[in-house]
Parts: C-alpha cells; structure tokens; sequence
C-alpha cells in the first residue's frame, strides 16, 4: 500500500502536467486564430485631411455591417500620402482631394487594376475669422489691412494648388506672394484662420463647415480652377485586397454616399 501511494502521486502529476500543456497550446492555437482572423479584415486607408470627419462617420457605418474589420486611417495631404506610397507605406487604400496624385500612383503601375473610381466633389471658398473681417471677395486680399493669408502648399497640397489656380485667374498670385503662410494641409490652413493667426486663408467648403470660429467671405468659381474631385483605389501591395476592395465597394454604397452629402461633398457624378 505504502508503495502504490507513491506512483499514485506521480502519475497525477504526469497528468496535470499533461492536461496544463494542453491547455496552454489550445489557448495559443485560439490566440492565432483570433489574430489571423482580425488581420484578416484589417486595413490601413491613407486619406486626404479634408475626409477626416465624414470617414469618421463612414468608418462606423461600414463597423456596424462588418464587425470584424478593422480600419486605421492615415490622414494628410494628398501629395505627402502618395509619396509614402511610392516608398512603399503599408497602404490598402488610397483617397485623393485632386485626380493628379492618384495619377501618378497609377503611371507608376501602384494601383490595383479596376479599383478606382470617384468618390466625391468639393467646392473652393475663402475664409476669414468670424469675429470679424473687412474681407469680402477675392480682390479684397490685396487690402493692406490684409497681413497673413494661408493656403495649403501648393506642391503637395491639393487644396492649396487650387488655390493657386484661383488666385492667379484673378491676376493675384504673385503679388500675394509675400503675405502666405504655406499648410501642410488644408485642415492646418483651417486652424491658422480659426485661430486668428492669418487674416484669411482658402480651403474646401466642407472645412468650412467644422467650426463656426470662420465664415465664408467669397466661393471659388468652378471654372477658376480644376475640377476638385475625390479619387479612390485599392494599392497594388495591399496585404488584405479583400478587405480593401469591400471598403472601398462601401464607399461608392448609397448609404456612404449619403454621408458624404450630409458633410457637404457633391456627388462625383
């Protein structure tokens, strides 16, 4: 008796042993299949700044149809966001403010083959702080009292290349050349005029919209500048084009469409 208690006690420990390992590659297994899964429907979107708050907005519609995805948005200027692309940026989708950057991923074979369409149309205005302003159109930019204008940079930002186009179809451009301060995005163009920083500044309409520290003192006519149109498509390195693909199908949805009329976009069509 005294020796069968000894390999009793022995064999339940092989047993607990054997049974905690069990459970301890169960659970490492259960581990890898939930993050395979969320990898799965994961997914980087690189968006122009101007999209923050109705993407915002989308991202949460499309959450509550597809539980399991997952979507990181990289926000900026447009020409920032396609240079990280074109230095290889783990990018799934890209959302342009203006055809050209989507253009040049596209001359460079960066896109995935018949996922590209337009999303969306924005209108160029001028703003100045709401508490007041003497600023009333275009021209009035050329009053002294007019010290600081902002605009996005021009290079790089789609917002302040059409700036530029506006500015130098009413004879302006150079002249006002000495009172801007450059963006590195339409939304810090925004910030700049809301915080009293510049006396005026130009931006999309739908910026406008965020804060009521603006107004709009004068609307860009269309035919001033290029046709200011939002481009999507799935990158051709995505590592979930699947994923990618079914967010963008989203995007082009009616119901995503009515969003991005809520926050003041025209239809792309």
């Amino acid at each position: 008796m005294s020796q069968q208690k000894p390999r009793i006690l022995a064999g339940r420990r092989l047993l607990s042993v054997a049974i905690a390992c069990f459970l301890a590659a169960s659970a490492s297994a259960f581990r890898s299949v939930v993050y395979a899964q969320s990898q799965k429907s994961e997914i980087t979107v690189s968006a122009a700044a101007s999209l923050k708050d109705v993407l915002a907005e989308i991202a949460s519609a499309f959450n509550a149809e597809q539980p399991g995805a997952a979507i990181h948005f990289n926000l900026g200027a447009s020409g920032t966001l396609q240079q990280q692309i074109e230095q290889g940026a783990p990018v799934d989708v890209f959302i342009s403010a203006s055809p050209a950057q989507m253009d040049a991923l596209a001359a460079k074979g960066l896109l995935l083959a018949g996922t590209r369409s337009d999303l969306a149309r924005n209108a160029l205005v001028l703003i100045v702080p709401a508490a007041g302003s003497s600023v009333a159109s275009f021209q009035d930019l050329s009053s002294t009292a007019v010290k600081v204008i902002a605009i996005g940079e021009p290079q790089t930002v789609p917002a302040g290349k059409y700036a530029q186009e506006v500015l130098t179809r009413y004879g302006l451009y150079d002249s006002l050349k000495p009172k801007f301060v450059l963006g590195k995005d339409v939304r810090q163009v925004l910030t700049y005029v809301a915080s009293g920083n510049a006396d005026a500044g130009l931006v999309y309409a739908t910026d406008a919209r965020t804060t009521p520290e603006v107004k709009v003192a004068a609307v860009a006519p269309e035919d001033s500048h290029a046709p200011i149109v939002y481009p999507v498509a799935v990158v051709k390195d995505s590592k979930n084009p699947d994923a990618a693909k079914a967010f963008v199908g989203f995007l082009l949805s009616a119901k995503a469409q009515d969003l991005f009329k809520k926050y003041g976009f025209s239809p792309a069509r």
